[in-house]
This record gives C-alpha cells, structure tokens and sequence, in this order.
C-alpha cells in the first residue's frame, strides 16, 4: 500500500486501477472534505450523510477505470459527491437545509472581500442566521455559495463539479450573492 503524502491524486488511481487496496488511500484524502461538503448542502443527519459518503466512494470505485487522469480527481470525486446528495434528496423528497456553524465568520469576511456584499456590521452576524440566509437561497445558489466560500473551488473546479460552463459559473455565483445579501437583510 502507497503512504507517501506527496503521490498525486492521480497517481493513486493509477496505483488502485493495479492494485484495489490503494484506493483505500484516496479515501483516506477525501472523505474528511466530503462530509463536510454533503453535510453543507443539506444532509443533516450524521447517519444520512455518512450514508451519502459511502455511496460517493463505491461508485467513485465502480467508475475508476473511467476516470480520465489528465483531469483532476477532486472535481471528479466531487462531482459524484454532489449527484450523491441528488440522488438522496430525490429518494427522501426532503428540501436539504445545510450545516454552516462551522467558521461563517470567516465566510463572511471572505464574501466581504470578494464583492462587498456584507458590510461591516453584517460581519457580526451569528452563524445562525448566515446558515437561515444560505438555506432560503434556490438550491442552485446554494451549490454555488457553498463550493466558492465553505469549499474553497476555483471557478474551473465548479464547472467541472457541477457541469455547467465556466461563464455560467460566474453569472450564478454573482446571483446567489445578491440573492444572499438580500436575505441577510431581510434578517436584519
């Protein structure tokens, strides 16, 4: 089995296409990130979201060989992640309400810095109402905010995770922050 922490993404789906415990390594990368990632787009329950991961893994397993190692793994192993959580809203007919307690204050500063959409008093805001803000978004804002700000992806990251053009991207995150600072300040 691989441990070098310096071994690509890519280079461990190499190694787990010759040898399958290997994949237990990429696993080991992701599923920390990923539970975070379906809890913040709504999958509450401990059990539920863990469920979600799993499923993420064996079908990222299922579709190793498929797996284009010119692209990036994350984007990838994200992509399965999110039609996961899909698939799970699809099966439970639940509207996902998301986790965001964990540092909103400094997800606010960085919206602040991005685009100036909360002010400066804003940024004393709970993590409370910035989670209530984030959940009466559309679910397509809610995707975008949450990758941008909670997850940190780059804009191509986006495109590739939730299949849309890189312009759509821009235009979408530009929507879901107006529609955010809307909805904090109808908090307020």
């Amino acid at each position: 089995m691989i441990s070098d922490e310096s071994i690509t993404d890519e280079d461990l789906v190499i190694q787990a296409l010759k040898h399958p415990y290997d994949f237990a390594q990429l696993v080991k990368r992701y599923e920390a990130k990923l539970l975070r990632y379906i809890r913040r787009l709504g999958v509450n329950s401990v059990e539920d979201a863990e469920d979600v991961l799993q499923n993420a893994f064996i079908n990222a397993y299922r579709k190793l060989n498929s797996f284009d190692t010119s692209l990036s793994f994350s984007s990838w192993i994200y992509r399965i992640a999110h039609n996961e959580v899909i698939n799970h809203y699809r099966k439970s007919k639940a509207r996902p309400q998301g986790h965001y307690a964990n540092g909103a204050e400094d997800i606010l500063a960085k919206m602040q810095d991005d685009t100036d959409i909360i002010k400066d008093a804003e940024l004393a805001l709970g993590a409370k109402d910035l989670e209530n803000a984030i959940n009466a978004l559309k679910q397509k804002y809610k995707d975008i905010i949450v990758l941008r700000y909670f997850e940190e992806r780059e804009y191509k990251e986006i495109s590739d995770i939730l299949q849309i053009p890189m312009g759509s991207v821009a235009t979408l995150l530009y929507r879901a922050k107006r529609a955010l600072r809307k909805n904090l300040e109808q908090s307020n």
